[in-house]
């Protein structure tokens, strides 16, 4: 039967001196015994000047790190510790010291053009693999064109059903509150120079050129491309992705392929509903607060609105949901490893998305006025 733990604290007289305070333990300093004993040990009120491990039978990682401990706390000498033991006390002195353990940071000097010149060679692999996804598709495209069987016709309806039919709650309520935000702040500020009927003006032009497809395509950003990310990404961790190269099946016709058609197509049906609702909203505080009548409100802009502000919306809605596909698939073609990439990639996608149609927005406005569309 192995033997508990224990300690004899003693004071130890010498000739000429005050003397010196000894601690002798003795028995298995092992985690099975050492608990009590451990307890014991923190309630020593006094200095220890030794600690003599040369009754100790036995001693493990716990017991040796009990010892460390307290040999700290006191200040004390570890004498009487076997080759073994002392090997041990030497592996485990110090491990709770604490300290900070982080490297030396850089100089602001060095540190910053490093992490600038991280940024840029991780914008030239992401555009370089951008490009090449997009190769992938337009391959992936002629393959279904000289195929046209192959072509993954449920797939698309799908989809489209996903991005455009279940999306129009959403973006007609958004819409219908925007054209309202718009009719009612811009009437307050025509107001002051007596041209509250330019209010038909500036809702029907700026929901047809800009915010009706740019708040769709936001919309559609953070619902649809968030999905796409988050659907391939889940594939691509779970292998499924690899099971259907395996078998022969193209992942970029059957699942990339189809989405990217989906929320072009869809952008296009979305951006005209969203521009709509909004004239709808902005007709409704006509109605109520200007004393325009509803349907007054909607023969007017008719007359306001010049037709290519209509086109202006229409070329640049296909574009906008072409960038939101891309991004979402992009981003989830690219997940690995573990499941929290799929949540990092999943907010780049809608990140990525945002910002390049915002981008892409303003070539076009320089676009259209060059060439008179202003």
């Amino acid at each position: 039967m192995q033997s508990a733990a224990q300690y004899n604290l003693e004071h130890v007289d010498a000739e000429g001196s005050a003397g010196t305070d000894r601690l002798a333990l003795s028995g298995h300093l092992t985690l099975a015994h050492i608990g009590p004993l451990e307890q014991a040990l923190t309630q020593i009120p006094g200095p220890v000047d030794t600690i003599d491990l040369s009754g100790v039978e036995e001693i493990d990682t716990v017991g040796a790190y009990v010892v460390c401990r307290l040999a700290r706390t006191h200040d004390s000498a570890i004498t009487g510790a076997s080759p073994a033991a002392g090997r041990l006390l030497t592996a485990v002195r110090g491990i709770d010291e604490g300290g900070d353990i982080r490297a030396r940071r850089m100089p602001v000097w060095t540190r910053v053009p490093a992490a600038l010149g991280e940024k840029v060679y991780g914008a030239r692999d992401g555009a370089v693999g951008v490009i090449g996804f997009f190769g992938q598709i337009l391959i992936g495209g002629v393959k279904l064109i000289r195929h046209p069987s192959r072509f993954p016709i449920k797939a698309l309806v799908h989809q489209m059903e996903l991005v455009g039919i279940s999306a129009l709650p959403i973006i007609g309520l958004m819409s219908f509150l925007i054209g309202i935000v718009i009719a009612q702040q811009g009437s307050v500020q025509l107001e002051q120079f007596g041209a509250e009927s330019l209010t038909v003006n500036l809702v029907g032009r700026i929901t047809l050129r800009e915010l009706g497809v740019l708040m769709t395509a936001i919309m559609v950003a953070g619902r649809s491309g968030s999905a796409f990310a988050a659907q391939i990404g889940t594939m691509k961790l779970t292998e499924e992705i690899d099971a259907m190269r395996t078998i022969g099946i193209s992942p970029i016709e059957v699942l990339v392929i189809p989405r990217i058609l989906a929320a072009t197509f869809m952008m296009i049906l979305l951006g005209f509903y969203a521009s709509a609702m909004a004239i709808i909203g902005g007709a409704v505080v006509g109605d109520v607060t200007l004393g325009i009548p509803f349907i007054t409100f909607l023969m007017r802009i008719q007359e306001v609105v010049p037709v290519h502000d209509l086109w202006v919306g229409l070329i640049k809605a296909p574009v906008f949901g072409l960038i939101v596909a891309l991004a979402g698939c992009y981003h989830g073609m690219q997940v690995h490893g573990n499941s929290e990439e799929i949540g990092r990639r999943t907010t780049q996608a809608v990140v990525s998305a945002i910002f390049a149609v915002i981008v892409i927005d303003a070539f076009f406005a320089v676009f259209f006025t060059e060439i008179g569309w202003g």
